[in-house]
């Protein structure tokens, strides 16, 4: 293990974020011997996206014993598919574990960020100024929720809220609830609507594939087996990486054999499940598995089908205050109007005020291709880790897994800083072009580019996704590719070239 221990020079850190990726820098930036370390959160506690989602049903679709820090196995999941609560209880034992909080400023937002003469300076909304070495940004992709542009969207007279901004001061028993949506999230939490809702109309615009991977409980002697036999642990999570990565990772990125597997799954699930051919006609999209967001659920088609269910795949033409109206002209009257509608993925660390060498604005940098060097670097905005930046293998794996990779590369750039003096990492913009040259290479052989409309796309149509295998992505990472850099030695806001 790489340490800095014992060098003189040690930088200074700005963490952008507490939630899962934010919590592991702090925690491996610490190990690595770095000390001067600030975390910035906008909100009150740790988490991120578990302390955010609180909707009914929230729960990780990835298996629970993969969704874990590796260096942080937990027993006491009491689910194969772990639920948001005990997610985020999770990370919260984490934070006290390893004495976090200490490290973290709550309720604080950044404002700006602003790169000059070696040194970030970063602004917050509580008017504190920090200088630092490096600047991480560690606010994860999903955190901006995206409402839909419908007319009248203000004009509802009843409850409303975002998945994300769930209100749980609304009584839902018995009332009447629409959802605009039928993804992820809205699988989840569609079926516990339909259990205390008078009628649940589903508003489609879009059918899933859906894989029903069956759910367990895990038992109290499980949890004691585990808790005893720490081998246990990595036994189960290796056995559920492996399968996620050999199955459905491969399954999207090219390979032929796990995609017809995952296909005949998906396609053997809607059959099987939904009965009446109608509604199967209408749950039956005219895309490849997988070119969206492969869903992981076992309740859906089932509450779909219950009397109080109503599956809605008319467009809708406008809201009104009484409910929805659809372009059949049918008025869907409505007590409680859900969003389940996404986020807005580009955004990342924006809309914070944020400038790199020589004044660029970020929104200037990409003004016509949101992208970075291995999903991390932006040329002119020296000395800044964008976690889990575009082009993360982010479909269907484990997000952790994914910014420990990042991590270990991080580190490595740091300490490198440590050893040799330079003030400046700077990617060139070369090194991202070819770059993102060899992701559009591998494109061709993915299912996001099989003529469906998902998140994953930029403006362009262009999959913000890895479109090679995990594995190839944990090897291309396991070191920084020097070359690709500018290191440089920064004296009285000029730049000294000190190794290229």
């Amino acid at each position: 293990m790489i340490s800095i221990k014992n060098k003189k020079r040690k930088p200074t850190v700005v963490i952008i974020g507490a939630g899962m990726t934010g919590m592991l820098m702090l925690i491996k930036l610490r190990e690595l011997g770095v000390e001067d370390i600030v975390v910035i959160e906008k909100k009150d506690k740790v988490g991120g996206t578990w302390r955010e989602n609180t909707y009914p049903g929230v729960a990780c679709d990835i298996p629970a014993h993969m969704y874990t820090y590796s260096f942080e196995p937990n027993p006491e999941w009491s689910h194969r598919f772990a639920r948001g609560d005990e997610i985020q209880q999770y990370f919260e034992r984490v934070a006290d574990k390893y004495g976090l909080y200490s490290a973290i400023r709550f309720n604080t937002l950044v404002t700006s960020s602003r790169y000059q003469s070696g040194k970030w300076l970063v602004e917050t909304d509580s008017g504190e100024h920090f200088e630092a070495d490096f600047l991480i940004s560690a606010t994860g992709i999903l955190h901006h929720p995206a409402l839909p542009e419908i007319k009248g969207r203000d004009a509802f007279a009843g409850a409303s809220f975002h998945t994300a901004e769930w209100d749980h001061s609304v009584d839902l028993k018995g009332k009447r609830i629409g959802v605009i949506g039928t993804g992820s999230t809205a699988c989840q939490a569609i079926p516990e609507l339909v259990k205390v809702g008078g009628k649940v109309s589903v508003f489609q615009r879009t059918p899933q594939w859906i894989v029903n991977v069956p759910d367990r409980d895990y038992t109290e002697q499980h949890k004691a087996r585990c808790r005893k036999d720490p081998g246990l642990l990595h036994r189960l999570r290796q056995l559920y990486t492996m399968s996620v990565e050999q199955i459905f990772s491969k399954a999207v990125t090219g390979h032929k054999v796990q995609h017809a597997f995952v296909s005949l799954m998906c396609k053997l699930n809607l059959r099987r499940s939904i009965k009446d051919p109608e509604l199967r006609a209408k749950l039956t999209p005219d895309y490849k598995v997988g070119c969206k967001r492969l869903i992981a659920n076992g309740t859906f088609y089932e509450a779909i089908q219950k009397p109080n269910a109503d599956l809605v795949t008319e467009g809708i033409q406008h809201i009104e205050a009484s409910g929805v109206r659809t372009a059949d002209g049918k008025l869907h009257e409505l007590d409680v109007l859900v969003y389940s509608t996404g986020f807005h993925p580009f955004n990342f660390m924006r809309p914070m005020e944020m400038r790199g060498k020589g004044g660029l604005h970020i929104n200037d940098a990409w003004a016509s291709k949101v992208q970075a060097y291995r999903s991390l670097f932006i040329p002119d905005f020296p000395n800044f880790f964008l976690m889990l930046g575009p082009n993360t293998p982010i479909g269907n794996f484990s997000v952790i897994a994914m910014s420990e990779v990042q991590c270990n590369y991080v580190l490595q750039c740091v300490a490198r800083w440590c050893d040799e003096g330079f003030d400046e990492m700077n990617v060139k913009a070369v090194a991202m072009k070819e770059f993102n040259t060899y992701l559009k290479r591998g494109m061709s052989k993915t299912v996001w580019v099989g003529g469906c409309n998902s998140w994953y796309l930029d403006k362009d149509g262009d999959p913000a996704m890895w479109p090679y295998t995990w594995k190839q992505w944990v090897n291309e990472m396991a070191e920084p590719q020097w070359g690709d850099f500018v290191l440089s030695r920064v004296e009285a806001d000029k730049d000294v070239d000190a190794a290229a």
